[in-house]
């Protein structure tokens, strides 16, 4: 039998055992970043009721919001090392369940400071979740797959922010029933299930594909094969060495620039309800319906941009033209007055804000592998965590110094401009990266 056809029955074999893998693992990751990210953002729908029952203002609410991140944040790095440490599967079922635990016990926020505890707490718990299950795709999914699989994945907090605004509002409507608020009934009732999410998680998801008992042993290796082995044909690294990940200019490059996004992106979603209400809408249901619009443009952004990434060349490109699609959902949302065509810009400032998301992953992935994908990963995600707790802050500022909710569409301007101009720079590194990689090449040839 020649070479070329064991590389196509081997390439076939990967291709079988990819799909088993997505069809297993997706829904699974899917199901517990969409739990997570509906207890992180079921807040924005409390904020009025919160204003009027416990007098969280606009600017503690921004705050509060916001200091979920840095919570998260102070804890990225060392609860993804833990992950690798212990294994993503243990510790993302840990996470799971304290979060969940913890988002039920925001029904008994009684004020600006248990607010504010009970936030940082949630983000505390809550911390790594993100970059381990990227850390898993590293595991289990070859490079030029990741883009797609990390789209699938950001099908969960689209899903989220569409279904959960209109299922928040419905448990809203509880207000009174049982002597509770009805933010109360919301906080309780998706808080819950997290938890049991988390336990089935456990039990569900092996660690990587030698673990999984549906796979065949050839499917098994040639799933870890393509993982393991990156695009500069390394395999795996010391853990000596994790420190490298971080001082890597693109790994740095590449968490500025999700910082400047999740400034922007994060502020709008945790805002949006806010926004539709100053559009005068008072029921918290159709406020609800109307704020999903920021889900859908999530969601079709993940669905498509990702798919579209994969047959693009230059990565830098693609992400400026992304980037400068946000800029100018921002210009034009700022330019117009009429509601119908702001809530159309809520999707389509969503659809570039979220929908370029994977795409940060995908180019970071490329280049970390082993326990330098574990640190490099969460790192970017620390940055982008600070963005997510800065982003608030200044949408609640706006709101609080202009009287208007959408004053927030300024900062997601000049975010967006911010990193539009770090892209160039970030072409540069990958370019000199990729220089270095290649003059070390021959030597490693040479001593072989």
């Amino acid at each position: 039998m020649d070479t070329t056809s064991i590389d196509h029955r081997v390439e076939q074999l990967h291709r079988v055992a990819t799909h088993k893998a997505m069809l297993r693992l997706i829904p699974l990751m899917c199901a517990i970043y969409f739990m997570s990210f509906l207890d992180r953002t079921n807040v924005a729908l409390a904020k009025i009721q919160l204003a009027a029952d416990v007098g969280i203002s606009a600017a503690a609410y921004g705050f509060g919001s916001g200091i979920f991140f840095l919570g998260y944040a102070l804890l990225e790095v060392p609860s993804n090392l833990a992950a690798h440490r212990v294994g993503p599967r243990r510790w993302i079922a840990r996470i799971a369940v304290t979060w969940g635990i913890l988002s039920t016990a925001m029904m008994f926020v009684q004020g600006t400071s248990s607010f504010y505890v009970l936030r940082v707490l949630l983000g505390i718990a809550e911390a790594g979740l993100f970059p381990a299950l990227m850390y898993m795709v590293t595991l289990w999914f070859a490079p030029h797959d990741r883009p797609v699989v990390v789209g699938w994945i950001y099908i969960a907090p689209a899903l989220a922010l569409m279904l959960g605004s209109p299922l928040g509002g419905a448990l809203m409507q509880l207000d009174g029933f049982g002597g509770l608020h009805g933010w109360q009934w919301m906080f309780m009732i998706e808080g819950i299930p997290s938890v049991i999410v988390g336990i089935v998680l456990f039990f569900a998801m092996p660690e990587r594909p030698r673990d999984a008992r549906w796979l065949s042993a050839a499917e098994r290796d040639v799933l870890e094969t393509h993982a393991v082995i990156d695009v500069h044909g390394s395999a795996e690294y010391s853990s000596a060495n994790w420190i490298a990940a971080l001082k890597r200019p693109t790994t740095v490059l590449i968490g500025l620039i999700y910082f400047l996004n999740q400034v922007a992106f994060v502020g709008l979603y945790f805002f949006a309800p806010a926004i539709v209400h100053q559009m005068h809408v008072d029921s918290p249901l159709v406020i609800g319906f109307l704020a999903a619009s920021v889900g859908l443009g999530f969601l079709l952004g993940v669905l498509i941009l990702p798919r579209i990434h994969r047959r693009v060349n230059s990565d830098c490109v693609f992400l400026g033209v992304l980037t400068a699609g946000l800029v100018v959902g921002a210009c034009v949302y700022l330019a117009v007055t009429t509601p119908a065509a702001r809530i159309c810009l809520l999707t389509v400032t969503a659809f570039f804000g979220g929908g370029v998301l994977p795409s940060y992953w995908a180019i970071a992935m490329k280049r970390l592998q082993g326990i330098q994908a574990a640190a490099g990963l969460a790192f970017i995600n620390t940055i982008g965590l600070i963005g997510g707790f800065v982003g608030p802050y200044l949408f609640g500022m706006a709101e609080t110094s202009s009287g208007r909710s959408d004053a927030g569409f300024t900062v997601i301007l000049v975010a967006a401009v911010l990193g539009l101009a770090l892209v160039p720079l970030l072409a540069r590194a990958i370019r000199g990266e990729d220089r270095v990689e290649s003059s070390h090449e021959p030597a490693a040839q040479m001593k072989s």
